[in-house]
């Protein structure tokens, strides 16, 4: 059994988090407002010491006096605070939001909307390779079946019945394998969290387990 003081409040407070499998608590809450507070005393301290002073205050002290424009904004976004001029905020608010938008356009429109596109427009003819299942033209037609048929499921202006909506009945099982695979990534992630606090439970904590 571990003899260090970080490690039994580590332990007690994993405990005290999973106790809301049982119902909820004062020992849950009491480790919740922990982890929030913790969390964001951290990340003040972080934000301050690797945005805030090297990027506007150092650039300040050293007379690159337009960095007073970025701190004029923060300083009106922190009107917010107060009901009366609460308005105020909303220009930076604006501000952040429209050049967040003009510099992420680009970078969503090349990896998600073109890179999709790219790959869902793949050759078809290559099937050779010693399986079947191995081929990439088999899995390249199945990725082009499942692009359209999902295409057509979700074009409501015509109503879903014969090849149409068989078609659209195709792009529904598509739809449902690719959330089914989501859904077991996520679960997947999160069973591995809870093994790594189990494993530092009983061998970290306890000393159970090699």
């Amino acid at each position: 059994m571990s003899t260090e003081i970080g490690i039994w409040v580590a332990g007690f407070l994993t405990l005290a988090i999973m106790s809301f499998l049982y119902k909820d608590n004062p020992v849950y809450k009491a480790a919740e407002a922990i982890f929030l507070g913790v969390s964001a005393g951290y990340w003040t301290v972080y934000m301050f010491f690797n945005v805030v002073k090297p990027l506007l205050i150092d650039n300040l002290v050293k007379g690159n006096f337009w960095y007073l424009i970025p701190l004029v904004l923060g300083l009106m976004m922190l009107a917010r605070l107060l009901p009366n001029i609460g308005w105020i905020s909303r220009w930076p608010l604006a501000f952040v939001i429209g050049i967040t938008a003009g510099l992420n356009f680009y970078a969503f429109l090349a990896s998600d909307v073109i890179g999709q596109i790219e790959g869902a427009i793949k050759p078809l003819n290559n099937w050779g390779g010693e399986h079947l299942l191995k081929s990439q033209g088999l899995w390249n037609t199945l990725a082009s079946i499942g692009v359209i048929s999902t295409l057509v499921y979700f074009f409501f202006s015509k109503e879903h019945k014969g090849l149409f909506g068989k078609t659209a009945g195709i792009g529904i099982l598509f739809i449902m394998v690719g959330f089914g695979g989501s859904f077991g990534y996520t679960v997947m992630a999160r069973i591995s969290l809870l093994i790594g606090r189990m494993y530092f439970i009983f061998s970290t904590w306890l000393g159970l387990a090699s």
